[in-house]
C-alpha cells in the first residue's frame, strides 16, 4: 500500500513523502491516526492544495513541544513508595506514576511520552529518564524514588 504522509513519522519519512508500507500498518495505524492518506491521484492533488497548511500546523506542534521541553529539562520528580529494608519497592513506579507526579508539579505529560528503557522502577534511587515530546524533541528528567517505612 502506498500512502502520503501527513506528518513526520519516525523511521518512515517526512511530511509529504509517498512511501510504501504494509497494508495492515497503513490501514490499522497510519490512516486512522490521521498520519497518512492513501496515495491516490485525488488525495495527492488534495494534499498539494493543503501542503502549506499542514506544514504550518506541524511547525506549531514542534514549537509547543520545544517550550514544554524547556520547562521539563533538568527537572527532578520525587516519588514515594513503600519499600522494604533492602531498598526494594513493594510494587513498582510506572510511567503513569511519573506522569501524575509531573502533573502535580504543573507540567502535563502523556504516559506514552515517558521512556522507561529498563522497565518499571523497582528500587529506591535516582533514575535519569527521557521524555519524548516529539520526534525531534526530548527532555531529560531525574526521577527520585524514596521509600516509605
Amino acid at each position: 500500500m502506498q500512502v502520503i504522509l501527513l506528518e513526520k513519522v519516525a523511521n518512515l519519512g517526512q511530511l509529504g513523502d509517498v512511501v510504501k508500507v504494509k497494508d495492515g500498518y497503513g490501514r490499522n495505524y497510519l490512516v486512522p491516526q490521521g498520519k497518512a492518506k492513501r496515495a491516490t491521484e485525488k488525495n495527492m492533488a488534495e494534499f498539494e492544495v493543503r501542503r502549506a497548511e499542514l506544514e504550518k500546523q506541524q511547525a506549531e506542534i514542534l514549537a509547543q513541544a520545544r517550550t514544554r521541553a524547556e520547562k521539563l529539562e533538568g527537572m527532578t520528580v520525587k516519588i514515594s513508595q513503600k519499600a522494604g529494608v533492602d531498598g526494594k519497592l513493594f510494587g513498582s513506579v510506572t510511567n503513569v506514576d511519573i506522569a501524575e507526579a509531573l502533573k502535580e508539579q504543573g507540567v502535563e505529560v502523556a504516559k506514552a511520552e515517558i521512556r522507561l528503557p529498563n522497565g518499571h522502577l523497582k528500587q529506591i534511587g535516582d533514575y535519569p529518564l527521557t521524555i519524548a515530546l516529539h520526534h525531534d524533541v526530548t527532555a531529560d528528567i531525574t526521577v527520585s524514588v524514596v521509600g516509605l517505612s
